[in-house]
């Protein structure tokens, strides 16, 4: 069974961290460093579970910014991720957040691009990956 849970960081921490340093950390050598900050103890966060196990995360910053999308790499390509995307614009929309804003990496533009999200500004490099800031418009 899945489900997608919206928690607040002393609830979603133990979990998001675990997903998040395997995913950005090990993975994809982010500096261990620099993938948890300040901005996660007045984020919603959202945790994907398949059979009671968390195996996916998302962020949503209350300036409306997604962030630190990650599922583990066993459970990708099955609509998770999509699943977490929708659940944190859900929340957006629900606090009446005009848009939503998130930094991409290039190789996922075009799962965003899907979920309606749309290339702003120049590509950039962070943690020494492309990325490309996209833009969602919300209607109420």
């Amino acid at each position: 069974m899945r489900r997608i849970e919206l928690l607040d960081w002393g609830t979603a921490q133990a979990e998001a961290s675990r997903i998040r340093m395997t995913v950005f950390v090990v993975e994809q050598r982010v500096p261990a460093e620099i993938e948890m900050d300040d901005q996660d103890a007045g984020s919603v966060h959202a945790l994907a579970y398949v059979d009671g196990r968390a195996v996916g995360t998302g962020r949503l910053l209350p300036d409306g910014h997604i962030g630190r999308m990650a599922v583990l790499k066993e459970w990708r390509a099955c609509g998770l991720g999509g699943a977490i995307l929708v659940c944190l614009v859900a929340e957006a929309r629900r606090r009446g957040t005009q848009a939503v804003v998130l930094s991409a990496q290039t190789h996922a533009l075009g799962f965003y691009r899907k979920h309606g999200f749309r290339e702003e500004g120049p590509i950039f490099e962070e943690a020494g990956i492309p990325h490309q800031e996209m833009r969602r418009v919300l209607n109420s």
